[in-house]
C-alpha cells in the first residue's frame, strides 16, 4: 500500500466544525462543543463486558476482575476534572478531528505519536466524544511513584516491565477482549525530530489477536508544553493543541504483521502532517525549535534524533 502524502490529506482550516471547546467537557457528558461527530448516538447502554479470570500484577497488587463492574472507576472521572480545570486555567485551544473513529463500545487499540511528556493526557481527550476511557500502557516505573502509582493503579492503567513484556501485552489483550480502549505510543520513546519514528508492532499484534480496531491518532502542539531536552512551561497560556484521528484499521491473525505495522506508521504520519499543515501558530525566530526540520524548524533531524537517543 502506498503511503499518504500530504497532498492526499484533507485540509480543514482550525475553526472548522470539529474544533472542540476544551473547558466544556464533563465525564458524564463527553465533549461539548463537537457538532457533527456523533449525530446518532444510541441511549442503550453497552452489553455488559465479561473479564477473563485472570490474576493481574498492578505494579505489585494482585487483583483479580470477574467483570468490569468490579473495575469501578473511582478515581478517573475526578481526574478528568482537574485536567478540565487545568485547561481552563491555562486557556488551552484543544482541537479535535475525527473523534467519530473511536468506537462507542467495543475493545480498540489507539496508536498515537509522541512528542511530550504530556500526550497521554491529550491522546486520552481524543476517546472523550465518544464517552470511553483510555487505558494506557505505561512504565511500570510509574506505578511505583509515591504519587503517580495510586493515581495509574485507579485509572486503571497497564505496568509494562520492558525486561517482561509478554505479561503486560497478555493484560492489554485480555483488555481489548473485554471491550476496553487501550493506549498505546507505537514508538515506544519521544521523537525529538517531531516526526513519527520507526513504530513498534505491538499495536498490531494486539488488535489482530484481539480481533479489534487500531485508531491512528497524531498531537501537535504538546510539545511545546514539555518536550524530551527542553525544559517544562507548564504555565504557558492559550497553547494550540490539535488532536488528530484518523479512519481506522482492522488488522486480520493472517496478515502480514510488518506490512500492517507500515501501513500504520504511513496513517500516522499523514495525520501528523495533516496536524502540523492546519496549526494556526508559526513559532518566532527564537522559536523555532518546536518545528521539525523539513518545515524550516530547527529540531533535530530524524538521523540526529536517533543518534540522540543512543545510549
Amino acid at each position: 500500500m502506498a503511503e499518504p502524502t500530504r497532498a492526499a490529506v484533507q485540509q480543514r482550516p482550525w475553526s472548522s466544525r470539529t474544533a472542540v471547546d476544551a473547558g466544556a467537557m464533563l465525564p458524564e457528558q463527553g465533549w461539548a462543543g463537537v457538532t457533527g461527530a456523533r449525530s446518532n448516538r444510541s441511549s442503550a447502554a453497552p452489553p455488559r463486558q465479561l473479564w477473563p479470570i485472570r490474576r493481574v500484577d498492578h505494579g505489585g497488587e494482585n487483583l483479580r476482575f470477574r467483570n468490569l463492574d468490579c473495575m469501578a472507576d473511582l478515581v478517573y472521572p475526578p481526574v478528568l476534572v482537574a485536567a478540565q480545570l487545568m485547561f481552563r486555567l491555562l486557556g488551552n485551544r484543544i482541537r479535535i478531528s475525527g473523534a467519530e473513529y473511536v468506537p462507542e463500545s467495543g475493545g480498540a487499540v489507539l496508536a498515537c505519536t509522541h512528542v511530550s511528556y504530556l500526550d497521554f493526557i491529550y491522546c486520552g481527550l481524543g476517546a472523550r466524544p465518544s464517552k470511553r476511557l483510555v487505558r494506557f500502557m505505561a512504565k511500570h516505573e510509574i506505578f511505583g511513584n509515591r504519587i503517580a502509582g495510586p493515581l495509574m493503579r485507579g485509572m486503571h492503567h497497564i505496568p509494562v516491565d520492558r525486561s517482561a513484556g509478554q505479561a503486560s501485552y497478555d493484560q492489554a489483550v485480555d483488555r481489548l477482549r473485554a471491550g476496553e480502549v487501550v493506549g498505546v505510543f507505537p514508538e515506544a520513546t519521544i521523537s525529538r525530530s517531531f516526526t513519527v519514528k520507526e513504530i513498534k508492532t505491538g499495536a498490531v499484534r494486539m488488535a489482530a489477536e484481539a480481533g479489534v480496531p487500531v485508531v491512528p491518532m497524531a498531537l501537535w502542539g504538546t510539545q511545546r508544553l514539555w518536550t524530551k531536552g527542553r525544559p517544562k512551561d507548564l504555565t504557558r497560556r492559550h497553547v494550540p493543541i490539535s488532536v488528530v484521528l484518523g479512519e481506522p484499521m482492522t488488522p486480520g491473525p493472517d496478515d502480514a504483521c510488518e506490512v500492517r505495522t507500515k501501513d500504520l506508521r504511513a496513517r500516522m504520519s499523514a495525520l501528523l502532517d495533516q496536524a502540523q499543515a492546519e496549526y494556526p501558530e508559526t513559532p518566532a525566530d527564537d522559536e523555532r525549535w518546536w518545528l521539525p526540520a523539513h518545515l524550516g524548524g530547527t529540531a533535530p533531524t530524524p538521523e540526529e534524533a536517533a543518534a540522540l537517543d543512543r545510549p
